[in-house]
């Protein structure tokens, strides 16, 4: 960190990541110090636009740089668990959007490289960031809504167009979005999944991953706990317009997401509904980012990443996700989610998966 104690902060992948470049460019306990992408043409252009001059289109040089603290990664999904142990070895603090990793084998080596390095590591989790989950954890740390009674998630999108990578992807493979907050909420973790699958995707869509399943839907019991928690994940070949949701049944009041993107949100009171709206909690953040919870920051002239669009901005999560890594860093303190709460929701996507194509059978969630 510099003499003003600022974390300095490269990041890595300039699609969805361009919309945190000005984040970090006006956040107090940031310096925003390099970029880094494959194309010598996109990276000359975001760092023309955004006035920053530490440009690497080879990330094994961005590491080697003295003059960066901390790295955050938004690079195609299965690059995400070796970058992210690179960068922890480095010497590099890491933030990196979801998923931690594509395989419980390098979920268990990011925990153990961050416990080496002690460096800080957290998933950027959007859902449990977003205003929607603030207001929901609000009404639950008062008591207003009394017991957790069962807790779901629904997570459809149809990736069609996206980059090549997506294609035939397991949709349990990315499932932090709705397991995140049936997990968050009661803070707790998961310890076995029964996964099935239903339907089935274009045959062109299969042999990539050799997943054939149009919808995965999992039943996820909590450690330590008597609540358990369904999911629910699509991706490809189901018409269904773009849903990221969780569901809260407790005891005195319970929360439901809409159905349609746009409607209010549902507590009902009893047998009683009452539609409510969510308020966005930009006080909790410095004034200098504070309008980032409502206003896309793709660029100036107004576009903005498909993921933002069709995630209505991801509920204003992400200065709420930046301020949080970087408090985490000047605080020294545990980010949330840190490791191994990462890895955690993390596998219990891919433990789901394996569920799924063992027909359904139990699976034991690793807790490190």
């Amino acid at each position: 960190m510099t003499s003003a104690n600022k974390v300095r902060v490269a990041i890595v992948g300039l699609g969805f990541g361009s919309e945190f470049l000005p984040i970090y460019k006006n956040h107090p306990d940031a310096e925003m110090v390099a970029i880094c992408q494959r194309s010598q043409e996109k990276l000359d252009q975001v760092g023309e636009a955004f006035g920053i001059t530490k440009r690497f289109t080879d990330y094994r040089e961005l590491l080697e740089d003295p003059d960066i603290d901390a790295v955050h990664i938004n690079t195609p999904i299965p690059d995400h668990g070796p970058m992210t142990i690179a960068a922890l070895e480095a010497g590099k603090h890491v933030a990196c959007t979801v998923p931690m990793a594509t395989s419980v084998e390098d979920c268990a080596r990011i925990v153990e490289a961050q416990r080496i390095t002690k460096k800080k590591y957290m998933m950027m989790e959007t859902v449990v960031y977003s205003r929607e989950f603030l207001y929901v954890k609000d009404l639950y740390d008062s008591g207003e809504l009394g017991r957790l009674q069962f807790l779901r998630g629904s997570h459809q999108q149809e990736m069609g167009g996206w980059p090549g990578y997506w294609e035939g992807l397991p949709p349990m493979w990315y499932a932090t979005h709705c397991v995140s907050p049936c997990l968050c909420l009661p803070d707790k973790l998961a310890e076995s999944v029964v996964c099935h699958g239903s339907g089935r995707i274009g045959e062109d869509l299969i042999g990539k991953y050799g997943s054939p399943f149009a919808i995965e839907t999992a039943t996820i019991q909590l450690a330590d706990s008597d609540l358990c928690a369904e999911v629910t994940r699509s991706l490809f070949d189901t018409a269904r317009q773009y849903r990221e949701s969780f569901d809260v049944h407790a005891s005195k009041v319970s929360f439901e997401w809409p159905q349609v993107e746009g409607e209010s949100l549902i507590l009902h009171y009893g047998e009683e509904p009452r539609r409510v709206e969510s308020p966005d909690f930009a006080s909790r953040l410095p004034e200098a980012i504070q309008r980032y919870t409502t206003k896309g920051v793709f660029d100036d002239e107004g576009n903005q990443h498909l993921s933002f669009t069709q995630g209505s901005g991801h509920g204003g999560s992400h200065p709420h996700m930046a301020h949080e890594f970087l408090r985490s860093i000047v605080e020294d303190r545990e980010p949330m989610p840190n490791a191994e709460t990462s890895a955690n929701w993390t596998m219990t996507g891919i433990c789901a998966h394996e569920s799924a194509m063992r027909g359904g059978v139990r699976v034991e969630i690793p807790i490190f």
